[in-house]
């Protein structure tokens, strides 16, 4: 039993980490219909950053808040540079310009930041917790780490369902045309969409950099658990989302615990392929029409 509550809590706080990444590509795929195969290597490149500021003597919350902003930054930049001129060309064009990030950010960070292997600090401990004499099987970070993603869920829901600016961001992605014609800005909402974004996978990155380290590809794994999970979710739903993330985050535990790590990625792709078999539109995509 013990077992059991171990693994179900190590794939909760890895399934989170995976939700980050699962609700970006949901934003970007709500908004523009393509899939950022770089948001992983974005996030990499935002905890690289992160590290350098630490290692410079600044404590881990600013070192933190710059991965997020940077994120926010290359994700808005990435948007109006390289995304804005082709949105209206065929949907390959801007597959293959997201892999070229992906390719150009795996090869830029080793020039910048070294290739080798690198540990990454936690603000706090990284130890099962203690109370009294009995061992706890959860960490501190662990903890963080769900919380963290939960308050990043909870602002965005609030920001697009209580404020004006969600608002203009959902009629935006919506239906740009009749969002022109109300006045809104839907070029500004669609950078700042793909800023979110970029800021959620920064946190994503912060979050699994501790327990997976920091390489150039460190984050391509998580990436694409997080797209099995917002495909089977559904890419229309991101709650869907989040919840096929923590699925895929307990499956692969499950999977690793009883059976063995190297078959671990394979447990994922089976629920995967059993999901698109049966369900190709995702466990929670209830229609054909968009839901804002």
């Amino acid at each position: 039993m013990r077992l059991f509550v171990i693994y179900t809590l190590d794939g909760i706080t890895n399934g989170m980490v995976y939700a980050a990444i699962a609700l970006a590509l949901v934003m970007i795929w709500r908004a523009t219909r393509i899939i950022n195969y770089a948001q992983g290597a974005m996030a990499m490149f935002t905890t690289y950053i992160a590290l350098t500021v630490i290692r410079h003597g600044a404590p881990y919350w600013m070192g933190f808040v710059v991965a997020l902003a940077a994120g926010m930054v290359i994700g808005a930049v990435t948007e109006r540079v390289l995304v804005r001129p082709v949105e209206s060309r065929p949907p390959l064009n801007a597959v293959i310009l997201s892999l070229g990030v992906l390719i150009l950010l795996e090869a830029i960070a080793p020039m910048l930041f070294g290739g080798q292997t690198q540990s990454f600090p936690v603000p706090v401990s990284n130890i099962d917790i203690v109370v009294g004499t009995t061992s706890l099987p959860v960490s501190p970070f662990a903890l963080f780490t769900v919380g963290a993603v939960l308050v990043a869920m909870l602002l965005l829901f609030l920001v697009f369902q209580r404020t004006t600016l969600g608002l203009r961001m959902r009629a935006a992605a919506f239906n740009p045309e009749i969002a022109r014609l109300l006045g809104i800005r839907v070029g500004r909402m669609l950078t700042l969409g793909w800023g979110l974004a970029a800021l959620l996978g920064a946190l994503a990155g912060m979050l699994a950099a501790p327990s997976v380290y920091l390489y150039p590809s460190n984050m391509d794994e998580v990436l694409v658990f997080g797209f099995t999970g917002a495909i089977i979710g559904g890419l229309e739903s991101p709650v869907g989302a989040v919840a096929g993330a923590v699925g895929v985050g307990l499956a692969l535990s499950y999977v690793s615990g009883y059976v063995g790590a190297d078959l671990a990625p394979l447990g994922g792709f089976v629920i995967l392929i059993v999901v698109l078999m049966l369900r190709p539109q995702g466990l929670f995509s209830f229609g054909r029409q968009r839901q804002v």
